[in-house]
């Protein structure tokens, strides 16, 4: 019946939902390609139509980037969604979130989502920390709708991945930007105070402003398997300014004599609290 080309929406109990300009379809991998590549959600695809509509995903065209954890390829920016409170703001998993992201080439764009639940200085002070460090950072509130129409057009036409520990309003705050995605809200549990898993897999949802999204699985903890800890320096973007001021090329604001980012950091130029979360993933990576 033909052969088709779009890229794979869902992937579900081994099959692989691909949309098309022609309709979606339920497809498989099989053979030589099964054997020697993983589709992701985001890979493009061609396909080969068999029965109405299922059919058997025949190539993967070559991806623009990836990510493991989400699981997820081809992505225009990663959308880091934090809660100011309930969940409690965790900057340790944020500047993870911001190293990952930054490593796969991404745009990084920083959502601090119920900010009706804490004060407007506490909003602006974070605020201004993360734009020094590089990202576009957007206050919401899911419940109030502050903020939220600006996240929308920050979507539009781009395909962006929605990442963040649970309960912190991902799914909340895609509701919100378009009403009818009826995605599961999960509660916060009071008692654990962090919030349950409700997103039970990565899916590309389609915004009718245009641009997809993903909603992802949330996760307390990121591994940095993959990064080289003397490129860790290059994900924090308000060192560059300082560095080329250190007395040894190649310092990796530590241990060395002569540095200008710790000198930096010493006059407030810096933020401490990034740098020292730096250092604490530096000594990870050299762990």
């Amino acid at each position: 019946m033909g052969t088709r080309k779009g890229i794979v929406i869902k992937a579900v109990g081994g099959f692989y939902f691909v949309d098309t300009p022609q309709g979606m379809y339920r497809s498989y991998i099989r053979g030589r390609l099964k054997r020697e590549t993983e589709v992701l959600v985001g890979d493009k695809v061609k396909i080969k139509v068999f029965d109405g509509d299922n059919a058997i995903v025949e190539e993967i065209y070559p991806r623009q980037n990836k990510l493991m954890r989400p699981a997820i390829a081809n992505v225009d920016q990663g959308v880091i969604v934090m809660s100011m409170a309930n969940p409690p703001l965790n900057l340790n998993l944020l500047d993870r979130f911001l190293v990952l992201v930054q490593a796969a080439g991404l745009k990084s764009i920083i959502c601090f989502n119920k900010i009706d639940l804490v004060s407007k200085a506490e909003v602006k002070e974070i605020t201004k920390t993360y734009q020094q460090a590089g990202a576009i950072v957007i206050p919401t509130s899911a419940k109030t709708g502050d903020g939220v129409e600006i996240l929308g057009e920050v979507l539009r036409g781009k395909v962006s991945v929605l990442a963040g520990p649970s309960g912190v309003g991902k799914s909340s705050l895609l509701n919100r930007i378009q009403p009818g995605f009826s995605l599961q809200i999960g509660k916060i549990s009071q008692k654990l105070r962090r919030g349950r898993h409700t997103t039970r897999h990565v899916e590309l949802l389609t915004l009718a402003r245009g641009g997809r999204v993903a909603d992802t699985p949330g996760f307390t903890s990121l591994a940095l398997d993959e990064i080289d800890q003397r490129e860790l320096r290059y994900y924090f973007p308000e060192f560059i300014e300082w560095a080329p001021n250190c007395r040894f090329p190649g310092c990796l604001h530590w241990r060395e004599p002569g540095c200008a980012v710790k000198e930096a950091v010493k006059k407030k130029q810096v933020d401490q609290g990034r740098y020292h979360r730096y250092l604490d993933l530096l000594q990870e990576l050299e762990g």
